[in-house]
């Protein structure tokens, strides 16, 4: 009798156990409920938004069932002139071919011993197909590969050659947007190389640490920016000065000093009486330099995270981060040197091409693109890419007060050689000075045109040349005029 009441005690208390152990359990199951529903979720967001980092990932076998299945698509200039191609024999062995050679070669890029430029941002449409099924059924049934989708750019051929003569010899980069909706018209680095070469060149490449052939300078070439700094310089100065900023004054004589600090204007100018406008368009360095110790320092810095200075810039080609720093402990020397471009900071032409953009757009910077859309076979379009905004860089006001100091530049500064054309023109030479020997420099360009209702912005830096008003502005010029020009025929036929 004890010993049945003993058993039934232990089963109550058995039961009782369980019964108190009952929420834990229910809340754990529920726990790890939610944590599967989560993961499952993340993993179908991932899949649907990151399907072609996944695809195009180089330890992804999915790319060589695709290539074994399609042989590769072309690329086309935005007026469908070809740019890539693969072309097959008649053992459908393929060859991928590029017509224009070394014209496009940063830009465009290859899809051999790695992938560069278009080849590499397109290379999900490329591999995939969007044939239609009878031809898949046909082509499976005949042995041979599935067309690859095609991607045509918004790259222009004619400015693309007018760039690439111009740039000549010289070491630089050229580029050519479109300031309304970022559309990048042409993009030029030299050296350059043939892609069609690729293969036969890598390994003296691979030796050849001086090389910088495949470098992008457009992109990822950094630069001490010079004078055209003085563009972000003028900007901090109308900021702290909203209402006072024209009744700037200082009288050059060639040099400006603080303390020990001493820094000279280009080959030593003497600019006499100068006021905020004229110190922009004559490009005075000690005027500047002197209007770069009258900044608050916090405030510059913040001015300079604004424009995106050591930021992630909105763009999908591989690209260096601009550095431009500005501290309270920074010495006066370093203050003056970074007022006018020089010392430690360092932009790429395409950032500075970005910054030049949002002042011609009203302060609006527009996200800058290479890949307009994309088309199967058959020439149906799969997917198009529209212009799409990153947002303000600055007020309207402010960006209208640095298009009248940058159109001053040409109406009676150093660019004067876009003055008096068929269109307006805006923009801010720099020589920016990148080593120890006096009057070695970069000759830099950066504008828009036309002033009142701009179209089209060019970025020139050509390497080692000197003054950016004598070498890059005649550039600039040229790619104004093929652009206006283009324009002209194209209206003149749509109007036949």
């Amino acid at each position: 009798m004890a010993q049945r009441e003993g058993t039934e005690r232990s089963r109550k208390s058995s039961r009782k156990k369980r019964v108190g152990n009952f929420p834990e359990i229910v809340l754990t199951m529920c726990l790890f409920s939610v944590l599967f529903l989560c993961m499952s979720v993340y993993l179908v967001h991932f899949v649907a938004t990151r399907e072609q980092d996944m695809i195009n990932n180089s330890y992804n076998s999915r790319q060589e069932i695709l290539l074994s299945r399609n042989y590769r698509g072309s690329i086309y200039s935005r007026d469908g002139e070809v740019l890539a191609q693969t072309v097959l024999d008649g053992e459908q062995n393929e060859t991928r071919v590029y017509p224009f050679a070394n014209l496009f070669s940063h830009i465009v890029g290859y899809s051999t011993q790695g992938r560069m430029g278009v080849e590499a941002m397109a290379n999900y449409y490329l591999i995939n197909t969007n044939t239609s099924i009878n031809n898949k059924v046909a082509n499976d049934m005949a042995g041979v590969k599935n067309p690859g989708d095609n991607v045509y750019t918004t790259l222009d051929v004619q400015i693309q050659q007018v760039a690439d003569e111009q740039l000549s010899v010289y070491k630089g980069a050229v580029i050519v947007t479109e300031v309304s909706t970022g559309r990048v018209l042409a993009l030029v680095s030299h050296p350059d190389f043939d892609p069609n070469e690729i293969s036969e060149i890598w390994d003296d490449l691979l030796v050849d640490e001086n090389s910088s052939v495949l470098l992008n300078r457009a992109t990822q070439g950094l630069y001490p920016p010079g004078s055209t700094f003085k563009i972000i310089t003028a900007l901090e100065y109308i900021r702290e000065n909203p209402k006072s900023y024209n009744s700037y004054s200082y009288q050059c004589n060639g040099s400006y000093r603080h303390g020990e600090s001493r820094i000279s204007c280009y080959h030593g100018a003497n600019h006499g009486a100068v006021g905020f406008e004229s110190s922009f368009a004559k490009s005075c360095n000690s005027s500047f330099a002197n209007i770069g110790m009258l900044l608050d320092r916090e405030k510059f810095q913040s001015t300079l995270d604004g424009l995106l200075f050591g930021k992630q810039l909105p763009i999908t080609l591989n690209y260096a981060k601009s550095t431009a720093e500005i501290s309270e402990d920074m010495t006066e020397d370093a203050m003056i040197q970074t007022s006018i471009g020089q010392g430690k900071t360092q932009i790429t032409p395409i950032h500075l091409n970005m910054i030049t953009c949002a002042i011609a757009n009203k302060g609006t910077l527009m996200k800058p693109y290479v890949i307009d859309h994309v088309e199967n076979d058959a020439g149906f379009v799969v997917k198009s890419f529209k212009p799409s905004s990153y947002g303000r860089l600055m007020t309207e006001e402010e960006a209208a007060l640095l298009s009248g100091l940058m159109a001053s530049v040409v109406e009676k500064g150093t660019a004067t050689n876009l003055k008096g054309l068929d269109y307006t023109a805006a923009g801010k030479t720099g020589s920016a000075e990148y080593n120890n020997v006096k009057g070695d420099s970069h000759a830099w360009f950066t504008g828009f045109a036309p002033v009142e209702n701009p179209e089209v912005c060019v970025t020139i830096i050509v390497e080692g040349a000197g003054s950016g008003g004598d070498y890059a502005v005649p550039i600039a010029r040229r790619l104004f005029d093929a652009y206006f020009r283009e324009k002209a025929v194209v209206s003149q036929e749509v109007t036949q």
